[in-house]
């Protein structure tokens, strides 16, 4: 691996899940305040929203006192679904008031079993008309040409979590850096992501606005869909066909006929692949899916694939940023969390870990330099918006601290190590150089 040099075409790219973003938003701090020069933003998960507003020097977006991973509102994301959480109350309460009346004559206290009665009639009623509502939303906000096929009660049981508050926060973020003089709220999918790529084509070169990479998973095309906003002349051969592979399916050309895509890429990227129902992206007639509509979602192990097209589009240093810690040594076991959003967080965890691990390799192979920031250890999972209990420390560990970690990981481990003894390098040689006779 060669030393780090400012002059080499970099990428930062940010891979991880949900509440992982906050550590995305202190790396991102310390390298903007240490003036690190990166070329491309790229991404996967919420890796990729991140990208998408450092893209547009809208990074600060995460990490200021009302930004995102700041915000009280976080604590609502990923959440059991409105009809999950009623149904629950409702079959509790029923059950209390089946079983009263059992343990109030055991205890042989006069009660009126007509009150229970009724009670509990009410409460089977009540329980029965949020299982229809929750199947007619189901029914109302999904395409006709998309509607899930099967019975009934799966549409209450479908997808436990909500994904809808993640998406909400970025798009409200991107449009207030876009938006321009304009004050109503952020308009459709398909017309922020075209505002974007104007804003995007237009400041590409100033100072804060880089190229941009995001990856999502098309779970009907059964492969990764990659989305970019390339200078030329990278641009030109990103949608070009590789090793008798076609990329028309795959590559998505966001300063072109992509352009409409940028957000529906981000918000799949955002939508975890278990847990929340995916999202839905409807493609232009004239494209190469002539309109139809897919399912989006994120996929660990697509870091790999993210870093094949960064090599593809010139990119000799690789900055990766992850929150998963380095494997543990022996014991270090943790006692499991029973919740099912706490369970597949691990598996989330568990399998970024093994994908990342493999990238790396094979991105050694591609790049002239690679570099690696990751916490040393963090107790915070991908769904734990709210923060989790650090056994280690015996205290609980909120996305404040993970993002101030992110920061002091970024300087120890890159900044300090890396650029600023690439630096000391340069000025060592340059002192060389002028210290050399000039030859008459």
């Amino acid at each position: 691996m060669q030393p780090y040099s400012p002059e080499r075409r970099t990428a930062l790219v940010l891979c991880g899940t949900g509440a992982h973003g906050a550590y995305h938003a202190g790396v991102l701090k310390a390298v903007q305040e240490a003036g690190v020069k990166i070329d491309v933003m790229a991404g996967q998960g919420v890796g990729a929203a991140a990208a998408a507003l450092a893209a547009i020097d809208g990074a600060a977006r995460l990490w200021e006192a009302d930004g995102i991973w700041r915000h009280a509102g976080v604590r609502t994301w990923y959440q059991w679904k409105w009809a999950v959480r009623v149904a629950g109350w409702l079959a509790t309460f029923l059950v209390a008031a089946l079983a009263a009346p059992v343990v109030l004559s055991l205890l042989r206290i006069q009660f009126n079993a007509l009150l229970f009665a009724v009670l509990a009639f009410v409460l089977l009623c009540a329980l029965v008309v949020c299982a229809g509502v929750s199947v007619w939303r189901a029914q109302r906000h999904a395409p006709v040409r998309r509607r899930a096929g099967g019975a009934w009660w799966w549409r209450i049981a479908a997808a436990p979590f909500g994904g809808e508050a993640p998406r909400e926060a970025f798009a409200a973020s991107m449009w207030q850096l876009i938006r321009g003089a304009a004050t109503t709220a952020h308009p459709p999918a398909q017309a922020l992501g075209r505002r974007y790529a104007e804003v995007l084509s237009e400041s590409l070169g100033q100072p804060g606005f880089r190229e941009l990479m995001i990856v999502t998973t098309d779970l009907d095309a059964r492969h990764d869909v990659v989305g970019a906003f390339l200078r030329e002349p990278y641009r030109e051969g990103f949608t070009e066909a590789r090793r008798d592979r076609e990329r028309l399916s795959e590559a998505c050309d966001l300063a072109d006929t992509g352009r409409e895509h940028v957000f529906a890429l981000v918000a799949g990227a955002l939508t975890p692949p278990f847990g929340c129902d995916p999202y839905l992206m409807t493609f232009p007639t004239e494209s190469y899916w002539r309109g139809e509509t897919h399912r989006l979602c994120d996929r660990p192990g697509a870091i790999s694939r993210l870093l094949e097209e960064l090599a593809a589009a010139g990119v000799s240093q690789a900055i990766i940023v992850s929150a998963v810690p380095a494997p543990p040594p022996p014991h270090r076991l943790t006692t499991p969390r029973l919740e099912l959003r706490h369970r597949l967080g691990e598996y989330l965890v568990a399998a970024e870990s093994a994908a990342l691990r493999d990238a790396i390799e094979m991105a050694r192979l591609r790049f002239d330099s690679v570099y690696l920031i990751r916490p040393p250890h963090n107790p915070i999972g991908a769904f734990d918006v709210g923060g989790a209990y650090d056994e280690a420390s015996d205290r609980h560990h909120g996305l404040g601290e993970l993002m101030d970690g992110a920061y002091e990981d970024a300087y120890q481990q890159f900044i300090e190590p890396v650029v600023g003894a690439s630096g000391e390098q340069i000025a060592r040689v340059g002192a060389r150089r002028t210290s050399r006779p000039v030859p008459v």
